[in-house]
């Protein structure tokens, strides 16, 4: 089993190999399922130059957030600005490079790369902003642009439970685009909150296959919610 075993130990081997000007897919949406461990060691790290593909940016401080602090991101893939005021305000000033895709584009795209479709045809965007520049066809008297699919060097996913082979189960919403990521990357680093020996999981149960995954780290985690809504007090 030892040489099937991708779990890591520390999350400097997590993230080994990163470099600058490298392409990072990460999963999450809002703060919800986000590998921020991963993302704190890219901070620690110092990597610059990065584009990153996720649906939004995290919020200021927290989440892919912190990364704008240094401006360790130079591009940034996403759907949604969202709350983050740092985001905004490099998209403004055009100290950072958006590609703003619609949410089901981009789930597309991801889950395209990881399964060597290179484009794909999409209705969604036409007569738009986003269909600036690219291939327009029509199939049943409907209109539809070309989207190029994406892929990356590293993918960097939040996962519930693995076992030692890799094989990954999410939690509820918590799945979200972290499925996708992670077979859209050369190198897929997927933290969890528990480690499992091989044969525990439930092979039914088993969302990512261990053939997607290259390393597991197990990590502790703050879980934020990105805004807490409470009913009134009587």
């Amino acid at each position: 089993m030892a040489g099937f075993d991708k779990v890591v130990a520390s999350y400097e081997e997590a993230m080994a190999g990163l470099e600058d000007g490298m392409t990072v897919l990460a999963g999450g949406f809002g703060l919800c399922g986000i590998p921020e461990n991963l993302i704190g060691e890219i901070k620690r790290k110092g990597t610059k130059g990065l584009t990153v593909v996720s649906n939004n940016c995290g919020v200021d401080g927290f989440g892919l957030g912190i990364l704008l602090e240094d401006k360790q991101i130079r591009k940034m893939i996403s759907s949604y600005v969202g709350e983050n005021a740092l985001f905004e305000k490099q998209l403004l000033d055009g100290e950072l490079e958006v590609e703003l895709t619609p949410q089901g584009t981009l789930a597309e795209k991801m889950r395209s790369g990881g399964a060597g479709i290179p484009a794909f045809y999409t209705a969604t965007g036409v007569g738009t902003p986003v269909a600036e520049g690219k291939e327009i066809k029509v199939f049943h008297e409907r209109e539809y642009l070309l989207e190029e699919a994406i892929t990356g060097d590293f993918a960097i996913v939040k996962g519930w439970k693995a076992d030692r082979y890799g094989n990954v189960v999410y939690r509820h919403t918590a799945q979200n685009f972290n499925p996708l990521a992670a077979t859209a990357g050369k190198i897929t680093v997927v933290e969890v909150e528990e480690i499992v020996e091989v044969g525990e999981l439930e092979p039914t149960h088993i969302q990512t296959p261990g053939i997607y995954v290259d390393r597991v780290i197990l990590g502790t985690f703050e879980k934020r919610i990105e805004q807490r809504t409470i009913k009134p007090t009587e």
